[in-house]
């Protein structure tokens, strides 16, 4: 029987969690079973805010802490979250806790410096690639596709520009479904980027370039194909030699394989062909590729938040500013996406998921706050991503007056369908989407569906959706 999956337009489960942590001494660590009663474990020195509030946001308080440590494990226990990681700092103060198991078998307690599968946070690191050979003069955001990779339907008319805002028209691969067939048939297969594009170029283009706003992976694995050729070497090597390196990130890559330095975690999904959860960590990801196959840890990814607003120290200012060039991404308010990377309610960042894993990677200008959430599945709660829920949960208590918020999936499972207001950046972003709407086994998405209109939403199919609008393989 076809398998369906949480309809992924592009890697980007704009879910965002804001991870505050109460830091006052050590707490036991998680025991095994259910995480959701785990007392948090991992917990940083204890934070001492001096001084008011700054840009909006609340004082690491004792009380705020405590509220922060009961908001994430009530969110962990409705959304059946096997571990979280979060760190959030501002000024003032820095709070660090993981809550929960890295291992549901073992038992192990998550902890703050294992290595995570990252999703269409690697958006992130690919479109800054891209921005340095900018700084280089060695390309412009304005030269068509056709210049530097060959045979893209189209090519002449798209420019690099409109790949990583997400508005070139090119059909998102992973809704095709020979593809998800392919990954759900054998989840350690290896695919390469031409192999990734020949799955979008049998379908025409959803719309003329620039038209409007809808979030694709296929953009990033032709992004990812310029930076070789104009870097002269591998993504890989790029990336960690002219981003990696230079922005301080010591725990970051980009894997071809299925690698996966030690320690981390165990990640849990649904995305099966039976619709039951399985252990993916071991799951090849090079189907993601430069759109969402990057590892991280909660250190680099805090540093890397920074990096991703502000721009320093890779890039200079003038560069940096067009990569904020937020379009509106549709309906949805607040909700806006620039080159590689989204806003919304004044935190600025991305968000990530893949079968397993999910993460959120924000900063607060005005508070020059960050937020990094980390979690160890991508199963959804309510059409919600899980690490939507929890950073919704977080930002509630820590940024009031800018809570996290990304446009919800549909649960029709009609990849046509629009989002509420809460789904993942993968069309417009919303508060509560989740990548993993149970794989109610219906037939995959026909070659013929088109992504959702939010790109930053990721769908969640019903046990009931037709034929042709069962949802697809979640990459964001």
């Amino acid at each position: 029987m076809p398998r369906s999956v949480r309809a992924a337009s592009a890697a980007l489960a704009l879910s965002g969690l804001l991870a505050v942590s109460a830091c006052s001494g050590d707490s036991s660590p998680a025991q095994a079973g259910p995480a959701v009663t785990a007392e948090p474990a991992a917990l940083s020195p204890t934070a001492t805010p001096t001084g008011s509030p700054t840009g909006g946001v609340m004082a690491l308080t004792p009380d705020v802490m405590s509220r922060l440590d009961t908001a994430i494990k009530q969110a962990m226990s409705e959304a059946a979250i096997p571990g979280v990681i979060v760190g959030y700092t501002t000024p003032d103060g820095s709070y660090q806790r993981t809550f929960g198991v890295a291992d549901k078998d073992a038992g192990t307690p998550m902890s703050p410096d294992l290595y995570m599968r990252v999703g269409s946070v690697t958006k992130t690191f690919t479109a800054t690639g891209i921005l340095r050979l900018v700084d280089q003069g060695k390309l412009g955001l304005d030269d068509s596709i056709s210049k530097y990779v060959p045979n893209v339907p189209g090519g002449d008319g798209i420019t690099l520009r409109q790949l990583g805002e997400m508005r070139s028209g090119l059909f998102n691969y992973t809704l095709d479904s020979d593809f998800q067939n392919a990954v759900f048939n054998d989840p350690n297969r290896p695919f390469s980027p031409d192999q990734l594009l020949g799955f979008a170029f049998k379908h025409p283009a959803n719309f003329a370039p620039d038209a409007k706003f809808e979030y694709s992976n296929t953009n990033l694995i032709l992004l990812g194909l310029v930076v070789e050729k104009v870097g002269g070497q591998p993504l890989q090597d790029f990336l960690d030699q002219q981003v990696f390196a230079p922005a301080g990130l010591t725990k970051t890559s980009l894997p071809t394989d299925a690698t996966f330095p030690d320690p981390h975690a165990h990640g849990y999904t649904n995305q099966t062909a039976s619709g039951t959860v399985e252990d993916a960590t071991t799951w090849n990801p090079s189907w993601g590729w430069a759109a969402g196959a990057a590892i991280s840890d909660l250190a680099d990814l805090q540093t890397w938040s920074k990096v991703l607003a502000t721009g320093e120290p890779l890039l200079k200012p003038a560069t940096q500013a067009e990569r904020l060039k937020f379009k509106s991404t549709g309906d949805t308010p607040d909700l806006g996406y620039g080159f590689g990377v989204f806003t919304t309610h004044g935190w600025i960042g991305h968000n990530g998921s893949l079968p397993g894993y999910e993460a959120v990677v924000l900063y607060l200008p005005e508070a020059k706050a960050n937020l990094v959430i980390l979690l160890n599945t991508d199963i959804t709660h309510d059409g919600s991503e899980p690490s939507t829920f929890v950073a919704r949960a977080i930002t509630q208590i820590v940024s009031p007056n800018n809570v996290y918020a990304l446009p919800t999936a549909p649960a029709t499972g009609s990849p046509t369908g629009s989002p509420s207001p809460t789904g993942s950046p993968t069309a417009s972003p919303s508060p509560t989407t989740s990548p993993t709407t149970s794989p109610t086994i219906s037939p995959p998405a026909s070659p013929t569906a088109s992504p959702s209109p939010n790109p930053m939403v990721t769908q969640t199919p019903s046990p009931t959706a037709s034929p042709t609008g069962a949802a697809t393989l979640h990459l964001s």
